[in-house]
């Protein structure tokens, strides 16, 4: 009689056992998955998920399964059904991102963060689910903003560029004018002249301006006797010719 009593016994305990699994069956499920997650989205719809989570394969880098894209909305779906004890994520959009539809399990609270949009989401034995889709109109002010510096640099190497070009031919013509007019300039004889008459008629062949002799001794470096005795050779010579002006005279190459 008493090991009946005893087997009796086993066997309530079994079924109250088994009474108790299939109750709380859903909690044992849910202690199964946990998840602390960062989650960033570049503004070419690429995903990358990092952190501590014993989901496999959760965690990725620069995937596109998670986006698409139709016209100018954005649509991130991050569903896994599987039921998480708990998971906490930061969410980052991209800069100048601005939401239009917003979908998830557990409570959300959503910050600006750097000129994007940071979600931060918690949860507790149920799945973990992300939907949105937003749209990014800002991104070529981004773009700009970011690359400003190098924008400017690029801009300034092109100014310099045109600049260095633009001397290069002002200097280029200047140099082709001169060496025509020096061809075109006419041929002196300088049969029968000294060195300084020499020098004084290259010169004013050199500047092709009438030129006073305060101006040739000051070029010439020589003294003002010298210039004042050779210039009065070379114009008895009928090779130039002098213009008062005011107390100066002005020396020009006589024309031939």
């Amino acid at each position: 009689m008493g090991t009946h009593k005893k087997l009796y016994h086993i066997v309530q305990l079994i079924l109250l056992l088994s009474f108790l699994l299939i109750i709380f069956e859903p909690s044992f499920q849910a202690a199964e998955f946990y998840a602390d997650l960062t989650i960033r989205v570049d503004p070419s719809g690429f995903v990358t998920i990092e952190g501590v989570t014993n989901y496999q394969n959760l965690t990725i880098q620069n995937t596109e399964q998670y986006t698409s894209k139709q016209q100018s909305y954005w649509l991130l779906n991050i569903t896994k059904t599987e039921t998480f004890s708990e998971f906490v994520y930061d969410l980052l959009l991209p800069k100048g991102s601005s939401i239009n539809y917003i979908k998830t399990s557990g409570s959300i609270r959503i910050e600006e963060n750097l000129g994007g949009l940071l979600i931060k989401g918690f949860g507790e034995n149920e799945s973990l689910s992300i939907l949105i889709q937003y749209q990014t109109e800002k991104q070529d002010e981004s773009f700009l903003q970011e690359n400003m510096i190098f924008i400017l640099l690029l801009t300034a190497i092109l100014l310099v560029s045109l600049l260095i070009i633009y001397f290069y031919s002002k200097e280029k013509k200047t140099k082709e004018t001169t060496q025509v007019t020096a061809a075109r300039a006419p041929q002196i004889n300088l049969k029968g002249l000294n060195i300084r008459q020499q020098q004084i008629l290259h010169l004013l062949q050199e500047k092709n301006v009438p030129m006073t002799q305060t101006d040739i001794q000051k070029e010439l470096r020589i003294p003002k006797a010298s210039v004042s005795r050779n210039i009065h050779g070379l114009e008895r010579k009928g090779l130039i010719e002098k213009e008062q002006i005011g107390m100066s005279n002005l020396i020009r190459l006589k024309k031939q």
